[in-house]
C-alpha cells in the first residue's frame, strides 16, 4: 500500500496513473487552491494560525477564508469526483499545511509549483512572481514530511531562467532536502501520448534508504495520432462560427496559436479552445449533412468545410486520462483543468521504474 500525498494536485495525474496501474494506494491529502488568491496579508493568516491547536480548526479557518473569496474551487470538485478522498483531507492552500502533522506518514510526495513564472509563453518573472516562490513550499513540505519519494514536475523554462541561475538555487534546495534526485527531461510523444508536451521531472529518494533513484525512463514507440484520440459524435456546440473559422485559418494564427489536423498536438494550455488557440479539426464538407446557422461554411487550403475545437474530453484522452474520468465541471474550466494538469502516461512510466527500485517495500512508513 503506496501512501500518496500531492500539492498543486490539479485533476489527480498521479492518482489516475496508480489507478490505472492496479497500484494498492491511500491518498493522505490533497491541495489546490483552484486558481483563486486570498485578498489578505500571509503573515496576517500566520499569526491567526498560531493561535489555533488542531489541523482540523486551522483548516476550516483556511477553507473560511477562500470561501469569502466567493469564487468556486472547480479544481476541488473535479478531484474529488474522480478519486477517494474526503473534502477533510482536501487542503486549499501549500502555505499553511503543516508537514510535521504527515511526517513518516508519506511514500510518495508528488506536485509541481504553478509554472507561468517559469514558462516562455509567460512573462518569466522566477522567484519575483509569487507563484515562483510557492517552489520553497514544495521544498519545506518535503522537509517536513520526508517522503520516501518525491516527484517534482515544471517546465523545461526553469532550467534557463535568469540565466540558468534560477535552477542553480533549485537544485541546491533539492541537495539540501536528505535525497538522492535525478532530472529528466520527458516527452508526451515518447510515452504513448501524441503531444508535444515536454516536462521536467526531478526523481527523488530518501539518502536512509540507500536506494538509487532510476537513471533512465524508458521511452515507448509512438503508435497513434491525435485522430486516434478524437471522439465519434461531436455536439455542433464545439464547432466554429465564421469569425472563429477565419481566425483559426489565418496564416499568423496557424504560425503562432493554432494547428489544424496535426498528428501530433501541440502543448495543451490553461486558455486553449476557449481562446481559438490550440489544436482544432477541420472537417470536408458533407451535402448529407444538415449543419446548423452557428456552424460556418468555408475554405481552408481550398477545400470546403467546417472547423471545430476539441471537447473536454479529447483534451482530457490527450493528457492521458481514460474516459472513466469524470466531468463533474463547465466546459470552460477543464479545459483549464486539463491543460494544466501533467500527461498520466509520462506518471506512469516513472512510477513504473520507482516501483521497480523495490523502494516501497523496504518496510511501512511509521504511524
Amino acid at each position: 500500500m503506496i501512501k500518496l500525498a500531492t500539492v498543486f494536485s490539479g485533476i489527480g495525474s498521479v492518482e489516475h496513473a496508480l489507478n490505472r496501474m492496479k497500484i494498492e494506494h491511500e491518498i493522505v491529502f490533497a491541495c489546490d487552491n483552484g486558481e483563486r488568491e486570498l485578498k489578505i496579508d500571509i503573515k496576517d493568516v500566520k499569526k491567526e494560525l498560531n493561535k489555533i491547536k488542531s489541523r482540523k480548526e486551522k483548516k476550516y479557518y483556511i477553507d473560511n477564508l477562500y470561501d469569502k473569496t466567493g469564487k468556486q474551487n472547480y479544481v476541488e470538485e473535479s478531484y474529488l469526483a474522480n478519486y477517494k478522498l474526503g473534502k477533510d483531507k482536501f487542503y486549499q492552500d501549500i502555505r499553511f499545511i503543516d508537514g510535521n502533522e504527515f511526517k513518516n506518514k508519506v511514500d510518495l510526495f508528488v506536485g509541481g509549483s504553478p509554472c507561468q513564472s517559469f514558462s516562455i509563453s509567460g512573462k518569466r518573472l522566477g522567484f519575483e512572481d509569487t507563484r515562483g516562490t510557492l517552489f520553497y513550499d514544495f521544498a519545506r513540505l518535503v522537509k517536513e514530511i520526508q517522503p520516501k519519494v518525491f516527484i517534482y514536475e515544471n517546465v523545461p523554462g526553469m532550467l534557463s531562467h535568469d540565466n540558468g541561475n534560477t535552477w542553480k538555487v533549485i537544485s541546491s534546495v533539492f541537495d539540501e532536502l536528505g535525497y538522492k534526485w535525478r532530472l529528466n527531461k520527458l516527452c508526451a510523444k515518447d510515452y504513448g501520448i501524441p503531444q508535444n508536451r515536454t516536462r521536467i521531472y526531478v526523481v527523488a529518494i530518501r539518502n536512509d534508504l540507500n536506494v538509487i533513484p532510476p537513471e533512465l525512463i524508458p521511452k515507448k514507440e509512438l503508435d497513434v495520432t491525435v485522430k486516434d484520440f478524437l471522439e465519434d459524435n461531436v455536439d455542433y456546440k464545439y464547432y466554429h462560427g465564421e469569425k472563429g473559422f477565419k481566425w483559426i485559418t489565418k496564416p499568423l494564427s496557424l504560425k503562432k496559436r493554432v494547428s489544424i489536423n496535426s498528428k501530433i498536438a501541440r502543448t495543451q494550455a490553461a486558455n486553449q479552445q476557449f481562446n481559438w488557440c490550440g489544436d482544432m479539426i477541420f472537417e470536408k464538407y458533407n451535402a448529407k449533412k444538415k449543419y446548423p446557422k452557428n456552424v460556418y461554411i468555408g475554405k481552408y487550403n481550398d477545400v470546403k468545410g467546417v472547423a471545430r475545437k476539441l471537447t473536454p474530453r479529447e483534451c482530457l484522452r490527450l493528457m492521458g486520462y481514460d474516459d472513466s474520468f469524470k466531468i463533474a465541471v463547465p466546459d470552460q474550466q477543464i479545459y483549464r483543468q486539463s491543460g494544466n494538469s501533467i500527461v498520466v502516461n509520462v506518471l506512469e512510466a516513472i512510477v513504473e521504474e520507482i516501483v521497480q527500485t523495490g523502494v516501497f517495500e523496504e518496510g511501512e512508513q511509521n504511524d
